[in-house]
């Protein structure tokens, strides 16, 4: 859990300086990371990774995980950059 939380804290750093597309990307990331943690870990090891089943958490995590690396990678970026 504290790597995931890592992880988000720095797509916040980035988010913060305007940097929103590399923010989604690393937000997205953490929520991949977090579903290979859940998909790897036991159940006892996980702590609040563990909400449902595995494979529901898996599956869950997977999806929005890819939803978000997908969008924030084919978004217009509104004319800059």
């Amino acid at each position: 859990m504290v790597v995931v939380a890592l992880v988000i804290a720095v797509a916040i750093v980035f988010v913060a300086q305007d940097r929103w597309r590399r923010g989604a990307l690393f937000f997205g990331g953490a929520t991949l990371l977090a579903a290979a943690f859940r998909l790897c870990l036991p159940t006892a090891r996980v702590g609040l990774l563990a909400v449902r089943s595995k494979p529901f958490d898996v599956g869950a995590l997977t999806l929005l995980g890819s939803a978000i690396v997908f969008i924030a990678a084919t978004i217009n970026t509104l004319g800059i950059g």
